[in-house]
Formats: structure tokens, sequence, C-alpha cells
């Protein structure tokens, strides 16, 4: 059902792209936007290891939650920084491309789970994502992608 990797020698193993996608902090989320068109949108994510899951949080309406409700099959993109080895002008980079099916995660309990432990991941302390869930929680949505395929990806483009 999915392509194999047309360079496979530059395929990174399943650890490493495991790695890159816990480490990472934003990646592009694309869904069939309106009238089919692809929509990709920046976001921060949490991955979870103990489900090999992807999490994100945002508004409870607009294009992606619109996108989500019609069309459940997405993509969706992270890279590490640049690696620049000396006397290369080339860059390293690693990627990894998610492939699978994205919902709304409509239980309440799970849903702030969810929302804190991303909060935990991009905030300084503890009581400033607490503070942030008191006074937003009820309003935020958040999604859940299971992943059906995943590849990586090092390019060295010299």
């Amino acid at each position: 059902m999915f392509r194999e990797m047309r360079r496979s020698k530059q395929q990174l193993p399943e650890e490493e792209c495991i790695r890159i996608l816990t480490e990472g902090k934003r990646g592009v989320l694309s869904v069939l936007g309106d009238d089919e068109y692809p929509y990709g949108i920046p976001v921060d994510y949490l991955y979870s290891k103990e489900d090999g899951c992807l999490y994100f949080h945002g508004a409870p309406a607009g294009h992606k939650i619109d996108a989500v409700n019609r069309h459940d099959k997405v993509s969706f993109v992270v890279f590490d920084n640049e690696e620049h080895k000396e006397g290369d002008w080339a860059p390293w980079i690693r990627s990894v491309v998610v492939f699978g099916r994205i919902r709304i995660i409509e239980d309440t309990d799970k849903r702030l789970d969810i929302v804190r432990r991303i909060g935990l991941k991009y905030y300084p302390t503890v009581d400033e994502v607490e503070e942030e869930l008191a006074a937003a929680g009820h309003r935020v949505a958040a999604l859940e992608l299971t992943i059906e395929h995943m590849s990586g990806k090092l390019v060295h483009e010299k």
C-alpha cells in the first residue's frame, strides 16, 4: 500500500525515526482541505512511546478540524536541525514522514491529559501548564494520529 523509499541507502532505521519524533518540536500536519486542496499546517506535537501515536492540540473549530471531520487520512513531517560537518558546505538533514489516520479525542479526561502532556513538553514549568489548562483547557481540542506507515531519510545534498 505504501511506497518503498526509492533511495533506500538513505533510509533511517525505525529507532532513529522514533528518536526524531520524540525530540522534535514542530512538524507539518497535512490534511485534505477545502475543495480537496492539500492543507499543511505547522504544529506543536507529542509523540507517545507508550502507544506509538502522535498527538496535537488546537482550536476546536477551523480549517484543520473541518478537514479532519471530512477525511481522516493525513501525513505528518518532522525534520531535525541541519548538521554541518567540518569542511563540508552541504548540510546533513534527517526527516521523518508519517502516514496515518487522525481523530478528534472526545473523552474529556484523555483530552486534558494529552493537552497537559503537550504543555509539559513546551512550557518551562508545571505550574504554567496547569495555569493554562485552568484558563483554556475546556476549549482546546486534542487530536490523535495513529501511525500506519513511517519512514525516515538522511539527506546530504552534495
